[in-house]
This record gives structure tokens, sequence and C-alpha cells, in this order.
């Protein structure tokens, strides 16, 4: 996996290149602010871009900015924005775009967890961190789901199969499917066997009932 990484703090900057490189990930290029991240994905044609989602100048939405223009240049590539805090803007297009992650910054310490996340992210699917999950929790019609329904919603909004929920929830797949369908519905959301569009399908509803 070839990665781009764009971030203003220098110790976090090289630690995140240490870790994919150590991971035997090639790191081809790294920023300070996204000034260049295009020209960078332009010249290096990477799998991946990490890029903090506030930078210099303003230190506001630079990252998410540069973002939104990634994807929309480059529908495939993988985008993984990194933050201190849950952000709302700029998220809904990038959520429904594939491809794309948003975690916050102490996820990075769980390392087996974040170079999946970043795998998966590179490989066109989703990884969302839970307190960006729960942040759209609780709202609209979720309101009908029962506490089980919701759980199975944060994971799967993280980018888990079922087979994956059902180990991390110790239940069967019957089960799981079962919970997954009855969400969908009372969501008002088509079932999808595809399990990267239905996390696409609940996030795009979130998003616009937030």
């Amino acid at each position: 996996m070839r990665v781009v990484i764009a971030e203003d703090q220098a110790l976090l900057r090289d630690g995140l290149a240490r870790l994919f490189a150590d991971s035997g990930h090639e790191v081809v290029a790294t920023l300070g602010d996204a000034t260049g991240l295009a020209s960078a994905v332009s010249a290096f044609a990477p799998d991946l871009v990490v890029v903090d989602i506030r930078m210099p100048p303003t230190f506001t939405d630079e990252g998410a900015r540069a973002a939104r223009e990634l994807k929309q240049k480059h529908p495939n590539l993988g985008v993984l924005v990194l933050s201190q805090h849950v952000e709302a803007t700029h998220m809904t297009e990038l959520i429904t775009a594939g491809g794309f992650g948003y975690l916050l910054k102490d996820r990075v310490l769980d390392v087996a967890d974040f170079l999946a996340a970043a795998d998966r992210v590179a490989r066109g699917g989703s990884a969302l961190d839970p307190h960006v999950v729960a942040g759209l929790l609780g709202r609209g019609s979720l309101a009908t789901l029962s506490e089980r329904e919701r759980t199975v919603l944060e994971l799967m909004a993280q980018g888990l199969t079922n087979t994956g929920i059902a180990k991390r929830l110790q239940l069967s797949e019957r089960t799981v499917e079962a919970h997954v369908r009855h969400l969908l519905i009372k969501l008002d959301l088509p079932s999808d066997e595809d399990g990267h569009r239905r996390v696409l399908a609940v996030l795009a509803h979130l998003n616009a009932r937030s």
C-alpha cells in the first residue's frame, strides 16, 4: 500500500510514517499542510491519503476541504481523515463517497485496529470512529431502535460485516442478520447484501436526518 500523509504535528506525522513503514507499506510523501497534497497525489499515485482535518494556515477545515477535493478528483483514492474532536463539516459528502475513513487521533494508539482501518479504506471500504457514529445516534427515527440494534448499527458503520459483528458481540450470524434486517426496516432503508453499500446507506440516512 502506497501512502501519503498530511499532518502538521511533526511527531505524529513521523510516527504515522514509521508505523506504516514498519508494517510493510510505502510512505511516498509526508506534508506539514494541505497545500501540496493534490500535487503529491498526482505525482505519487498513492492508494491511501491520511490527512488531519485541521491544518495551517487557519487550523479550521483545510484538511476536510482537501479530502473532499481529492475524492472528487480521484474517486477510487482511499482517504482517511484524522481529528482531535468529532466535526461534521464537509463529512456528509465524504462519508457517502466510499473509500473513506474518519478516526479520532487517539485511535492511532491501537496500532492493529488503526492499520486494519487504513487498509480497509484503501481497498474502498469504510472506517468510522465509534464516537463519530455515537454523535449521530439518538436522532429522529433512531429512537425506535433497540439498544442491541444501535450497537449493531455502530459496528456496521465501522465497516464490520455480519460475521465480524457476530464475533464482536459473541452472537450467531443468524441473530446478527435478524438485527440488521430489523434496523434497516425501522430506518426505512432497503436491505442490501453488499456490506459496504449497506454502511453507506445507513450513514447517508443518518446525515440526512441530522
